[in-house]
Order: structure tokens, then sequence, then C-alpha cells
């Protein structure tokens, strides 16, 4: 992990010297003899729900999206930020950021990118016609006017953001917000082709019709079996790519996965199943990949379902919950037990534990029994509720943990899954008693966790809303400082272990199988991989 002051300062030096040298790409050490055909096969967890940049909200279709879109900027493999179109960029105040774009950057039609297609995007992004999950991403940095036109108050034209000309693209931020730059590699940011838009509407991100301008295009897409990808020419840096052709397989099986890379059908899995990770720790142990993440799993409370508009009920339930037991026995990947919603990987900012994590099991057992029975619940009156989950094997195995966790304290659980989709359409109707819920930082800050809190946040599915926690979030994009930024931070999460609206559980990290003849894998904070940045060795 970097230290304490990494985005800041290199926001500052980006400043200075207009930006970052030189973009990632593959790189490929000398005298490595490649393999002929140059063809990457991903596990990807679940069918994506859209290819739409600003119609997507979970890790799976960003996956894909990072190869197909490039943004003002990427993410390179210590999560540090690295020019994109944007060759270079430049600040005084935070607040005012120019960037300039290079004028080799073209669509996969061969159309010159423009700044006039980031503003485009950025507009259509916050539009309340997209309806976009993520429209919320541009209100956090405070670009100007970004909150008025998400509530439908202001038109999107009136966003602060300008093609000064075809290769210059400003933002102007109400407030001095110096990580803004690291949040540009998110997919909600990227540009879209405006005329592709207009000719095909939603049918635009089918093959055939879509147009990108990332180091691949879209090839074919086959639902619940394939999306394949193949080399961009018009890339700009498409000479230092190497792979020609990603295909994505949307496995939702961990076990399953695992069994097609076994058998040499799948180059790098999605994710591991538990119970077998020990195995290929001892058979494989160069093939597993194990690194840190900056992200927190956990459970949500629907505050707008009894009880759990309850304090008591949601304490109790998070008293409850072996964070030990999860981590070391169920998991047992080398996660760590969450007691907050920041975990300890992110960059500059330790958070402070809770002081109800110092306590025993046993007593915080005995303190949920309290609780419950406070709240009107015991043998005669029984907590009954639904507990859902995306489908997915270590999903149900941590259900099932908690849930026998939770009947001990006299709670009757029904576990209900559902797939990817329709559990996101679950969870954004609200209809949903507790659900289980993950969160990836979009950009390696505390606040990329914390934010998820807010009452306006788009991804707020529990509908919890503190004005004092808002007003802490809000004051921390007045704070320059980091360390003034950071005590702001630690109130935040004093507000989160008091009002209980998630259980955290776990911090996760990333463990993945990759074939040793797969060179440039990183191990990313973020797990923002990018097949351009990739190539497969001769075997």
């Amino acid at each position: 992990m970097t230290h304490k002051k990494t985005i800041i300062n290199t926001l500052l030096v980006a400043a200075l010297f207009g930006g970052m040298s030189a973009a990632q790409a593959a790189d490929v050490p000398a005298g490595t003899k490649l393999a002929d055909v140059q063809q990457l096969v991903k596990g990807n967890g679940s069918e994506p729900a859209t290819l739409d940049p600003h119609k997507t909200e979970g890790t799976v279709e960003s996956n894909i999206l990072r190869d197909l879109f490039e943004g003002l900027v990427s993410s390179g493999p210590k999560g540090e930020t690295l020019p994109g179109v944007a060759e270079s960029w430049e600040t005084k105040d935070n607040k005012h950021f120019v960037f300039h774009l290079r004028k080799d950057a073209k669509w996969s039609n061969g159309d010159p990118v423009t700044a006039h297609d980031f503003e485009f995007a950025f507009k259509r992004a916050v539009d309340p016609k997209t309806a976009s999950p993520y429209s919320w991403y541009m209100e956090i940095p405070t670009i100007v006017n970004a909150t008025e036109i998400i509530a439908g108050k202001k038109p999107s034209d009136t966003l602060g953001v300008k093609a000064v000309d075809d290769y210059t693209f400003e933002v102007q931020l109400e407030k001095a917000v110096p990580y803004f730059v690291s949040m540009l590699s998110h997919t909600t940011t990227y540009p879209v082709p405006k005329k592709v838009i207009e000719k095909f509407g939603d049918k635009w991100t089918q093959p055939g019709n879509m147009v990108s301008n990332g180091a691949y295009q879209l090839k074919d897409w086959v639902v619940n079996e394939r999306v394949d990808v193949e080399r961009n020419p018009n890339y700009w840096n498409n000479a230092k790519t190497v792979i020609n052709k990603v295909t994505y397989l949307p496995i939702q099986s961990t076990n399953a996965e695992l069994n097609r890379y076994l058998a040499g059908e799948v180059d790098l899995t999605y994710n591991m199943p538990i119970e077998r990770f020990k195995q290929m720790k001892k058979e494989l142990p160069k093939e597993v990949q194990v690194s840190g993440y900056v992200g927190t799993y956990y459970y949500q409370y629907n505050f707008k379902h009894k009880p759990f508009d309850d304090v008591r009920v949601r304490t109790a339930l998070s008293y409850a919950i072996d964070r030990n037991v999860i981590a070391d026995k169920v998991m047992g990947k080398g996660e760590t037990p969450g007691y907050t919603l920041v975990p300890d990987f992110v960059d500059g900012f330790k958070p402070v534990a809770p002081a109800w994590s110092k306590l025993t099991q046993a007593e915080r057992d005995a303190k949920a029994k309290e609780l419950l029975t406070e709240a009107g619940f015991g043998p005669g009156k029984p907590l009954k509720f639904e507990l859902l989950y995306n489908t997915d094997d270590n999903h149900k195995k941590v259900a099932v943990a908690v849930a026998s966790m939770w009947k001990k304290l006299g709670v009757q659980v029904s576990l209900v899954n559902q797939e990817w989709k329709t559990y996101l359409e679950t969870k954004k109707q609200g209809d949903f008693d507790v659900g289980r819920a993950g969160w990836i930082a979009d950009y390696n800050e505390a606040s990329s966790m914390l934010d998820l809190m807010q009452t306006t946040h788009g991804n707020n599915d529990g509908k919890y809303s503190n004005p004092e926690f808002d007003k802490l979030m809000s004051e921390s994009r007045n704070q320059v400082d980091s360390d003034a930024r950071n005590k702001l931070y630690v109130q935040a999460e004093d507000i989160l272990a008091k009002d209980m609206p998630i259980a955290p559980i776990y911090q996760y990290v990333t463990s993945r199988m990759v074939k040793p003849y797969v060179g440039g894998y990183p191990a990313n904070p973020l797990d923002n991989l990018y097949s351009k940045d990739m190539y497969i060795i001769a075997h």
C-alpha cells in the first residue's frame, strides 16, 4: 500500500507537469516467446445486465466495458492514475480542471474521439431520462449543477462541463476535490458515441451496432453463453496491444468455473469456490492469485420494511454474526473480519474499529438477545424475515452460516436467491427485508465507500438517511488536506456504528486462478484489469 497522500500528490504532479508521460500497455519482457494464438478466455460470474456505460452498476459489466471503452484516464497496476484519452491535465485550485485530449484517439468506426463526446457523455449520465443507476457518481465530486439536474430541477445542458474545442475538455466543480481525476477511470465517465445512440436507441450496444473507443470492439454477444470482443485497429495505442480476442463467460457457479479452468477452457477465473481453495493452493500454488481489494461484504437492512426501522433489531442481528467464523472458516481465502464500511486496505485512511468489535462473540450474542427482547421479539413472537442474495455458491454459504447464527437468537430466516439482473432490480425496487451486498471502491479513497450511505446515493437501496452523516460527507469535500478529511471520515464511521444501517461482515480479497502463460496479470487494489495490458506466453 502506498503512503498517506498518494492521491493528492499524484494529482499535484499531474497539474504541475501536465499529466503522466505514458499510458499502461502490454509490457512484454525481452526474450519472451509469445503464443501464436493471442486469445484470452475469462470467467465473468454472471450474464451482464447491459453494456451501456451509463446504465451499468456491477463488476460483471465493468470488466467488459474496460476493454471496450476508455475514459479520460485509466487505472494502473497499483491503482495509480494513468493517461487515457486525456494525455495531460491541469488544475490550480482542484475545482477547475482542464483536460487535453490526444489527437490520435478514434472510435472503432474511425471517427475521432473529441471533447464533445465527453461533454455529451457526462450530460447523458446525469440526465434523468437516461435513468443511470450511477448518476450520483457525477454528483459526488460536486460537478456544477449535477445535483439539481439529477433531481429534475435543471436541464442537463447546464452541467459544469464544456468542450472548449475538439481536444480541450473542462470540468468545473463546486468544491475543491483533490482526488477528482482518480475518479475518472470509472465506466460512468466513459465517452459514448452520440450519432450511434441517436440512430439505434437502446439497441446501440448490440453487436454490429456498437461503436466504442477502447482497445477492443464488440464482436459477438450470445446471452447466457459468452461475450466476445476483438482488437480495435483504430485504438490509438493498438500497436502495443498484444491479445487479439477476449471471451467473457457468464459462469455463475464457482465450482463449474473452476472445472472449466482445470479442463483448459478458461484462462482466468472470476472467483474461486471456497471449499476448493486449500486444495488449489496445495496442487497449483503458482496459479492461485490472491491480493488485497478495496471492498467490503455486508448485509443491508431495508428501512422501509418493519422492524428494520428499529435500530435495536438491526444492531442485534449485526452483533450475532460471528465474523471470525465467516472470514476464517466459511471463506478462508485471506479475508479479514469486517466491522466498518471502509476496509483497512483503502489508500490513506485507517478506519477505527467500533467499540462493539472488542466484545467477545458470547458477549455480543447476549447483548443481541437483550435488544431483540426490548424490541418485542422472543419465543412467543419470533422475528421472521427473508434474506436476499444473488445466485452464487459462495454467497449461499455465507447466507446459510449467518442464518444459523441468527437461529440461536430464535430468529427465523428464509433464504431467497435470485439471478443477477433480477436481484439488482429487486433491490432497486426496495422489495427485500435484508439483502446481501458488497461494495468495491470506484476509486482508491475512503469517500468511495462512505458515500454509499448518503441519503441521495443511487445505491443506497436500504434507504438509510441521517442528516448528520450527510453533512459530514459534504464537509469532507471541502477538505483538501487528507488529515482533516480523515477526521470527518472517522466521525462518519462512528455514526454508522451507532445507526447500524448495514452489517459489515468481511473485507474482500481478490482470489482467482490464473494460467501461468497469462503474462501481465496485475494485482490491482481495485481489480481494474485491462486485457490490453496482458499477453499469452507460448506454452
